[in-house]
């Protein structure tokens, strides 16, 4: 049997608000250890915010000052059913050029994973 994405996923998950500035998502980025968090409206996952996507706004300027999560954030982020393969999830991600995935059922989030996540199963 092949295992999922739940069995990969982390569990514990910390959420952006659309309408958090940058700074309150960097600190609890930075607090948290995170590299990336999903932007949640009323259980509706607008997108993810990435390190990434904070560096390019500190080097580039490219958000007004006070700009809010929701203006930086990657819409329409890919999610996936926890009882998904981990293959599947895996050429996913490959094929879509990204390297975070939301694991959700429905409006649920039940976890998030991350390319790094798929890198620690094979460093193990």
């Amino acid at each position: 049997m092949s295992r999922t994405i739940a069995s990969l996923m982390n569990r514990q998950v910390h959420t952006a608000g659309p309408d958090d500035t940058l700074q309150a998502v960097e600190a609890r980025m930075v607090a948290h250890g995170l590299s990336w968090m999903p932007v949640v409206d009323q259980g509706n996952v607008l997108g993810v915010i990435s390190s990434t996507d904070l560096l390019r706004q500190h080097a580039g300027g490219s958000a007004p000052p006070g700009a809010r999560a929701w203006q930086l954030s990657t819409y329409k982020p890919v999610t996936v059913r926890p009882d998904a393969s981990l293959g599947e999830v895996a050429r996913l991600m490959v094929e879509s050029n990204i390297h975070h995935v939301v694991v959700a059922e429905g409006q649920d989030i039940r976890g998030v994973v991350s390319s790094l996540d798929f890198v620690r199963t094979f460093a193990d």
